[in-house]
């Protein structure tokens, strides 16, 4: 069983002030595109350096061969999500957020301030998403035929992908 971790970074989703609508709609995008049986962990934070980082942990070292994060990659003084990734990992990979930039940029034009990064933390591969739906989805559709390959590099298990989504491995 591959075990994925969805990690919502938002202050007021935390409160439970509004509806956690990007961490939902990465849990139905992993639906519609995995074809192999899968458990999701999902946790909302507030957007604490700290916090993030202990969930960004416990789901790595509970076992989650991709962590996908959601929030907290702007500019505002509270996005610290890449910090947090970073701060935990071994090894950044940083194509995943400059294809996640060039694709957004074909959208909208503040793409560019976006901080979006991957990182790996053992066999763990954490890539840091957007806050909004929208983004999440043309981010997603962009690096997903990358991630089944990388976390095989990582040794993790083979995952394949179903729909849209074409995993990519050399021949």
């Amino acid at each position: 069983m591959v075990k994925i971790g969805v990690l919502t970074v938002s202050d007021r989703a935390s409160r439970g002030e509004y509806e956690d609508i990007s961490g939902r709609y990465i849990l139905e995008y992993l639906e519609q595109v995995l074809d192999v049986p899968y458990e999701s962990v999902y946790k909302i934070v507030p957007d604490e350096l700290e916090l993030i980082k202990r969930a960004l942990i416990d789901m790595c070292d509970g076992g989650c061969y991709l962590v996908l994060t959601t929030g907290g990659t702007g500019p505002a003084p509270r996005d610290v999500t890449p910090e947090a990734t970073l701060d935990i990992c071994e090894r950044e990979l940083p194509g995943f957020g400059e294809l996640m930039r060039r694709v957004s940029l074909e959208q909208v034009p503040t793409a560019i301030l976006s901080r979006q990064t991957a990182a790996t933390r053992g066999k763990s591969l954490i890539v840091n998403l957007p806050g909004k739906p929208q983004s999440i989805k043309v981010c997603l559709d962009a690096v997903f035929p990358a991630i089944p390959y990388c976390i095989e590099l990582l040794g993790g298990p083979f995952i394949n992908t179903k729909g849209h989504i074409k995993a990519f491995r050399p021949s």
